[in-house]
C-alpha cells in the first residue's frame, strides 16, 4: 500500500491485527502505550468499543508528529444487552461461551485514526450465530486453546470457531479484530488528503 510519506503506527498488541497489517503489506511500526480499558456504565454496544479505541489514542496526542498516523482499535462482543470483553479467568470464559451457545451476538470493532489534524473513528458491527454447544466442547476449548486474549472468549479463526458458528452477517475480518476493507479505505483517504 502506498502511504505517501506517512509513517503508520499500529498501536495494538493484538497478534491478529499485526498479522493483518503484515499480510496487507502496509508499512508500519508497532507502538503500544497501555491504557485502562474502562468505559462509562451508560455506554452500550458499539459505543463501548468506540470509547475504548479513543482512550487508546489519548497517550499519543502529545507525541504525534506531522506525517504520522496512529491507528488504535478495540473489539467487543455484545450479547443480549451485555458487554463481553476478554475473560479474566477460565471460569469467566466458560460462562461467556455458555451464554453465546445457541444464540446470536454482535461483534463490533472500532478503529481510531490519529494525525496532527485530529482524531477520526470508524466502527463496524457483524452478527454471529452459534449452534448449541456442549459442556464438553466448551471445557475442551477453554483448556486447550487460550481464549483469554479474545473478546467473548473465542476466536472465529480457531477450529472451534469454524465448527460452532452457524452464520455470519457482516465482515469476517471485523470479527477477527479489524474491518480490513473499511480500514484500507480510511488509510488511503487520510494519506491522499496529506
Amino acid at each position: 500500500m502506498e502511504t505517501k510519506g506517512y509513517q503508520i503506527i499500529l498501536a495494538s498488541a493484538s497478534p491478529r491485527r499485526q498479522a493483518f497489517f503484515k499480510e496487507l503489506g502496509i508499512p508500519h511500526k508497532i507502538q503500544v502505550i497501555p491504557v485502562q480499558e474502562n468505559y462509562p456504565n451508560e455506554l452500550k454496544g458499539a459505543e463501548i468499543a468506540m470509547h475504548i479505541a479513543k482512550q487508546k489514542s489519548i497517550p499519543f496526542e502529545s507525541l504525534i508528529q506531522p506525517q504520522q498516523l496512529v491507528i488504535t482499535a478495540d473489539t467487543i462482543v455484545w450479547h443480549q444487552g451485555c458487554y463481553l470483553g476478554k475473560p479474566k479467568s477460565k471460569e469467566e470464559a466458560i460462562k461467556m461461551l455458555k451464554a453465546l451457545s445457541n444464540s446470536t451476538h454482535q461483534v463490533t470493532t472500532a478503529v481510531g485514526f490519529l494525525t496532527v489534524k485530529g482524531f477520526e473513528l470508524l466502527e463496524e458491527t457483524s452478527e454471529v450465530t452459534f449452534r448449541k454447544l456442549t459442556k464438553t466442547e466448551i471445557n475442551h476449548y477453554v483448556e486447550s486453546v487460550s481464549p483469554m486474549d479474545k473478546a467473548g472468549a473465542y476466536g472465529i479463526q480457531d477450529p472451534f470457531g469454524e465448527q460452532v458458528i452457524l452464520s455470519i452477517n457482516g465482515s469476517f475480518s471485523n470479527i477477527v479484530g479489524l474491518p480490513l476493507a473499511q480500514v484500507i479505505i480510511k488509510i488511503q483517504d487520510i494519506v491522499n488528503k496529506g
